[in-house]
């Protein structure tokens, strides 16, 4: 019998004809709405043949489906909700035990995020056990919906166009000065998720609060941590009844080629943002080279490999610096309570 053939045999049985057949047998064809060959004889069957028959046809039937294909990347249930894993090879840049942390200028990882430098996490320090600088490493990378690390790292052979160290390449900036607390602000100038031209002077008499994202990052307790750390404080704030008003958010891409108003706006949306109280800009790359460097936060480039760390600002209402968070272990409560702060008049001057 073709495939086709027990195919529609299996599917009356399914259909709930097979109960009959059980009690009564095959009693002709005709009745079941099967038309068979005439080389093939419709006789009763007892019960255990019916049985042995569905069974085999299920076997066979089970077998004979297209497999599907393997997944891009494993998935497993953890803690934390679903962990996708991915293999990835790079080269160590920086190795920070005392942060467990550790700097690697990664090739693509297919289907999640392009080749990029940067900073991950480990669990344990013991993960970093024998690496140093330059090394060539393979390891995995955990990802969850908010947090990521890494782990089983261990060294490969150097890839060969890592021989020659190159300098990084070099891009004219202004010459500005680190800003230390209490500093000013210069009146940067940015493009916000609308369009419109903003200054950091149009928010005078106001907190303002700074972070440093690009959109394409995929790290979800990277620059997707800095956005969902802004919700959660815009949030706390909204919902005080007495609290004060006079604060604005500003999400700043340093990737202005890539995050254009309309990028940056599908991008807010994410995030059910208000935009009278947070905005998300980018501007003219020699302002975004100065304002991540007076902050101290370096942007390298190269081939589109991104290699960056991250701030968060706290200006009070006359742009002074009041608070700069380093990295990621800030919580949005922190950040209310130096917004609370910032909001407060200035002193009057004597």
């Amino acid at each position: 019998m073709t495939f086709k053939r027990i195919s529609e045999l299996a599917w009356v049985l399914l259909q709930g004809h097979f109960l009959g057949v059980l009690n009564h047998g095959f009693r002709g064809c005709s009745r079941i709405g099967l038309d068979l060959p005439s080389s093939y004889q419709c006789h009763p069957w007892p019960i255990r043949r019916g049985v042995a028959l569905l069974t085999g046809l299920s076997l066979l039937l089970a077998g004979c489906g297209p497999k599907p294909a393997p997944p891009a990347a494993s998935s497993s249930p953890g803690t934390e909700g679903v962990v996708k894993t991915y293999s990835v090879t790079g080269v160590v840049r920086k190795v920070e035990i005392s942060e467990r942390s550790i700097t690697i200028k990664h090739g693509e990882v297919p289907d999640y995020m392009p080749a990029m430098t940067m900073p991950f996490s480990v669990k344990s320090t013991n993960e970093l056990a024998g690496i140093v600088e330059g090394d060539a490493v393979k390891f995995r990378l955990s990802v969850t919906e908010n947090d990521s690390w890494i782990d089983q790292i261990g060294k490969t052979a150097p890839a060969a166009t890592e021989a020659a160290q190159e300098r990084p390449p070099v891009r004219i900036v202004r010459d500005v000065e680190e800003l230390k607390l209490g500093d000013m602000v210069p009146d940067y100038q940015f493009t916000n998720e609308l369009g419109s031209t903003i200054r950091l002077s149009d928010f005078k008499g106001r907190a303002v609060v700074l972070t440093f994202i690009f959109t394409r990052c995929p790290i979800p307790n990277f620059c997707p941590l800095m956005s969902r750390n802004f919700s959660l404080a815009y949030n706390q704030l909204a919902a005080r009844a007495t609290g004060p008003t006079n604060w604005h958010l500003l999400s700043v891409s340093f990737d202005p080629h890539h995050d254009t108003p309309s990028v940056l706006k599908n991008y807010a949306r994410r995030y059910d943002y208000d935009p009278k109280k947070w905005s998300f800009v980018t501007g003219a790359m020699i302002d975004i080279d100065a304002i991540t460097e007076q902050f101290n936060l370096p942007i390298v480039v190269r081939n589109d490999q991104w290699d960056h760390k991250l701030r968060t600002a706290v200006l009070d209402t006359q742009r002074r610096v009041q608070k700069i968070f380093i990295g990621n272990e800030w919580k949005p409560g922190e950040l209310v309570d130096e917004i609370l702060k910032a909001s407060q008049p200035a002193a009057a001057t004597p």
